[in-house]
């Protein structure tokens, strides 16, 4: 099932963006582990909409009612469920959209998929919206991990073409040097960023970007060959966030331009642990985690909700027609995506470490 993710903890998100509620339910998840659901609040609030300038003006608590799964601040061994209902949906903005699909949006193939008995609504099932209820579950193995002292952490990149000209030792992440209010590891840049996106909002427009995720503190040995890598598990609940459009891990793209002599890690001994001088891999060689930091970065596309006018079509009359989108929508989702990016990367990592088995080294 689409919905549904995980091989030793299983996900399941459910919901609509203007249904009564939304929601997921995790299994699998061990008894006796902490939770801090103060903590988890926070967390959620990162995502929320409708708490800054620059995101969508629709609010919402995002306030997570914990149905099974928790009891005196544990988890009780039965699946974790957890409701988040929607209090400020408008559906009348979305009235023709049956007819009429945003480009950009999954309106179409959604109507040729499910034969236009999908929910339109928010974009239904669609919606970004559904990323809080991944967030009730990331932010939980989150805090599960940090236990475990395996730290996670997203910043941005660039938003509009503003780019930050960053440089870090990719052996040592700067997760420390990532800023609370607007996560991005220069303030100036992040300025610049805020006012890009201010300038599209005005002109009725969207922009997209770039976030890269770092993180520390994992052993060697997670992961599998072939299908089951720690590229493989990460880029699928990673694509599962709507506008993302592309993930690379460590140098990614650029080593493709890169020689050998460039591209590999040379391998050192720091302490007594095996380590590597350099970090183009990404902390991950052959879908195994090498012990180094694990680097990657996912590219969100603009918002396709945008107060231009466009050109659809109207698949009834099957003619072509302009489309002036109503709503409330983000002139840039990657801010808000941030969060969403780290839980990923936790869910995925959390399930891999529940299926960890490593073989003896032979004497």
């Amino acid at each position: 099932m689409s919905s549904t993710y995980g091989e030793n903890l299983k996900l399941s998100i459910f919901g609509q963006s203007h249904g009564a509620g939304i929601g997921m339910t995790l299994d699998g998840i061990p008894a006796g582990l902490p939770v801090d659901l103060e903590a988890l609040q926070q967390f959620l609030n990162r995502r929320a909409p409708g708490r800054n300038a620059y995101s969508t003006s629709r609010k919402e608590e995002d306030r997570p009612e914990i149905l099974s799964g928790i009891e005196d601040g544990y988890t009780c061994g039965a699946p974790i469920a957890a409701l988040i209902r929607n209090n400020n949906a408008r559906s009348k903005d979305y009235s023709n959209l049956y007819d009429c699909p945003r480009p950009g949006h999954a309106d179409y193939t959604a109507h040729v998929k499910y034969g236009g008995f999908q929910d339109v609504r928010g974009g239904g099932h669609f919606s970004g919206r559904l990323t809080a209820p991944l967030c009730i579950a990331g932010g939980l193995c989150k805090q599960w991990l940090e236990e475990k002292g395996i730290r996670i952490a997203a910043f941005i990149v660039s938003i509009g073409g503003v780019t930050d000209p960053y440089e870090y030792d990719p052996t040592d992440p700067p997760i420390d040097r990532i800023c609370q209010d607007f996560p991005v590891l220069d303030p100036a840049i992040g300025e610049a960023m805020r006012r890009r996106i201010e300038e599209v909002r005005a002109e009725g427009d969207s922009v997209g970007g770039i976030i890269e995720c770092l993180i520390t503190g994992l052993p060697a040995g997670i992961g599998e060959p072939m299908f089951g890598g720690v590229e493989s598990r990460i880029a699928q609940i990673v694509y599962g966030i709507p506008a993302v459009k592309a993930v690379d891990f460590g140098a990614g793209y650029a080593s493709g331009y890169m020689r050998g002599s460039q591209c590999n890690d040379a391998f050192t001994f720091e302490n007594g642990r095996v380590v590597t001088k350099t970090n183009h891999a990404g902390g991950i060689l052959g879908g195994i985690t090498t012990g180094m930091p694990v680097i990657f970065q996912a590219a969100f596309k603009p918002t396709p909700s945008i107060a231009q006018p466009q050109q659809s079509v109207s698949l009834s009359k099957g003619t072509d027609r302009p489309l002036v989108i109503e709503g409330r929508h983000d002139p840039c989702i990657v801010p808000r995506a941030v969060p969403v990016v780290e839980a990923a990367a936790a869910i995925a990592i959390f399930d891999m470490i529940l299926g960890n088995t490593q073989t003896d080294r032979r004497k």
